[in-house]
């Protein structure tokens, strides 16, 4: 038999099967694992939560079941709605209407007129509007005084910033016998816009006769209102910034307020307790008379009273007719 040299370098039949059985093993098992791999991939990226697939997906506002809202996931901070800018404006609430809810917090009875400086009428706010000037008849009384003399003296300075009862009785002696000396006080009224009638008989024993003339809250700020103007009044004005610091309630509390006051009882003893002068602003002056008939009757009590009213019109001066001298 002859030997064919090429059949020496052949594997066996045998021995080639193991071989490709087990390159084709391992083709099919990658193929299966790569299969498997790109199941699983796909699968994750169906259950992949919603915030996680995309960040270019709109944010929602997740509810939970008790329906309170929750803040989004993610790192994000929870965004404020934005401001609703209102365009109604406010009310202005008016003087009358502003006084109609102060009155309520004076324990008692009260009246307040208002007039700008150099023009106009008086307006009356409240349940009071008259009655005895006590004190407060002095500023027309020295005004005369000082007309008549040409100078002011210190009894005239006393009657005003001490409220001096015996000063002021001297110097309405200065002006003649009674009747003289209430018609020279009614004439400084007249040239200031006002027909108030002075009393020149001692009416009530232990008064004096001009702290019972009738002067209405209407007539007093109408008077000081125009004086305000007039050159001849500024030196008595000018005295009533001074008022010692022991009167100085009601609209002493308002700084550069020129100002008087007069008190006293009625026949049963209760106290009215008044108050006029001059409130400075920015954008001119104000002229104030305020009357108060306190639910106690007393004088303290009437003070007090008027500290509420005084502290009414500081917050309301914007609201105040206001004048200046032509």
């Amino acid at each position: 038999m002859n030997h064919d040299p090429r059949n020496s370098r052949r594997e066996p039949q045998g021995g080639r099967a193991p071989r490709t059985l087990d390159r084709i093993r391992g083709v099919l098992l990658a193929m299966l694992v790569g299969c498997v791999v790109a199941a699983g991939g796909a699968l994750y990226f169906l259950v992949l939560p919603e915030s996680a697939q995309s960040s270019t997906q709109p944010d929602a506002d997740p509810v939970t079941a008790a329906g309170s809202e929750q803040p989004p996931p993610g790192p994000f901070e929870p965004i404020a709605p934005p401001l609703t800018l209102s365009t109604t404006v406010p009310e202005v609430t008016s003087l009358a209407d502003s006084f109609g809810a102060l009155s309520p917090l004076v324990d008692g009875e009260v009246g307040v007129a208002i007039a700008p400086i150099g023009k106009g009428s008086a307006e009356l706010f409240g349940d009071v509007g008259t009655g005895p000037a006590w004190s407060t008849s002095k500023v027309p009384v020295v005004m005369a005084a000082e007309r008549e003399h040409g100078s002011l003296t210190a009894s005239m300075a006393a009657a005003i910033t001490r409220s001096d009862n015996a000063a002021a009785e001297e110097v309405w002696t200065s002006l003649g016998v009674p009747e003289t000396a209430a018609a020279k006080v009614e004439a400084v009224l007249r040239e200031a816009g006002v027909s108030t009638v002075v009393q020149s008989e001692r009416i009530r024993p232990g008064y004096t006769a001009f702290g019972q003339t009738i002067w209405s809250l209407q007539d007093q700020a109408t008077f000081v209102a125009n004086a305000a103007c007039d050159p001849r009044s500024a030196s008595v004005l000018n005295l009533m910034g001074q008022i010692e610091p022991g009167q100085s309630w009601g609209l002493g509390r308002i700084p550069g307020s020129k100002f008087k006051g007069g008190w006293g009882p009625s026949e049963s003893g209760a106290y009215l307790v008044r108050q006029f002068g001059l409130v400075p602003t920015t954008d001119g002056e104000v002229a104030i008379a305020i009357a108060v008939r306190p639910a106690s009757g007393s004088f303290e009590a009437g003070t007090q009273a008027l500290d509420i009213v005084a502290d009414w019109i500081a917050d309301h001066l914007s609201q105040m007719p206001l004048g200046r001298c032509a």
